[in-house]
């Protein structure tokens, strides 16, 4: 078979193939619960982390998932063994699993709801897009404020409605100026940075490596993963608000993500034409980037500045 499969409601398919109906509330209201998760070496990476989250959100958002873990972890690994033959050389795929709570009868005259839906689907890891991350350092804008965790929808849970993330880093272009930046949104006392689209943000403050409070943030895997490699490394660790006026304070500054595992912020707009500016490469980042590499067995610097290039 020379084409990727998808798997929706219990079955494998072709990808061109797979398709929701236009009355399922994923499409009609964005009531889609999702996860993001990649391989390393064509390995998914803490799946049964990605998979345990996920089902923690469907239960927060009210998404019935009928599927067993063995089920879907079953589903996981054909997809994943399957589409990634096609890969070319160095590829690596992306995972992404969803739920919904299925078709609303109101849009056919009445009819039941559900039953609900659950579908992966998986796509070549996009190196190109996350390439500057490593040949230039990420520039972030503050684009706006976040979600707060007393919330209906708290800001741990990930989910698609993603409307304010696509309107947040439109305005992080446009205010910035910088064709690449992306957006970072604020909360809470002292308008503290929260995290961006992509990823969880990460300061360096007096060599203590710091994360918003994890109730005012995505329950982000990488985030755990790179807390994780602070340990062995002597890196203390903590969970802090970040505001501007702590700014003067902060030699670096990261992002922590699934897709790239971790890169550096070069620089920060807020609001007017002179961004803050971190070191970069920093020496916290460059430690943790290599710890990175050594837990997953890829060099992962070298896999997005030469395999984003390479014919």
């Amino acid at each position: 078979m020379t084409y990727p499969l998808a798997y929706l409601n219990g079955r494998f398919l072709p990808f061109h193939e797979a398709a929701l109906p236009l009355h399922d509330a994923g499409f009609v209201s964005g009531a889609t619960v999702v996860d993001n998760a990649r391989t390393y070496r064509h390995l998914l990476f803490r799946w049964p982390d990605h998979l345990a989250r996920f089902r923690h959100d469907c239960a927060a958002c009210c998404v019935p998932l009928e599927p067993t873990d063995g089920q879907l972890a079953a589903a996981a690994g054909e997809l994943i063994a399957h589409n990634a033959q096609l890969l070319p050389p160095g590829g690596e795929l992306q995972l992404v699993t969803f739920a919904t709570p299925g078709p609303l009868g109101v849009y056919l005259g009445g009819a039941p709801n559900g039953p609900p839906t659950i579908g992966m689907v998986t796509y070549p890891l996009p190196f190109a897009r996350y390439r500057r991350f490593f040949t230039d350092g990420v520039t972030l804008a503050l684009a706006g404020t976040h979600p707060t965790e007393s919330a209906v929808l708290p800001p741990t849970v990930k989910h698609r409605s993603r409307m304010h993330w696509h309107v947040a880093d439109a305005k992080a272009r446009s205010d910035s100026r910088h064709p690449h930046a992306v957006a970072v949104l604020a909360g809470g006392p002292g308008g503290s940075l929260t995290e961006t689209g992509v990823a969880n943000l990460l300061a360096v403050i007096d060599g203590v490596v710091i994360s918003p409070p994890r109730e005012t943030i995505l329950d982000g895997i990488s985030l755990r993963t790179t807390r994780e490699l602070c340990g062995p490394l002597g890196l203390p660790f903590a969970e802090s608000r970040v505001g501007p006026a702590d700014l003067s304070r902060v030699s670096e500054m990261m992002l922590t993500g699934t897709g790239f595992g971790l890169a550096g912020v070069r620089e920060l707009y807020l609001g007017n034409p002179d961004p803050k500016r971190f070191e970069w490469p920093g020496p916290v980042f460059r430690q943790l980037l290599a710890a990175w590499s050594d837990r997953v067995g890829v060099d992962i610097e070298r896999q997005f500045t030469e395999v984003a290039t390479a014919p």
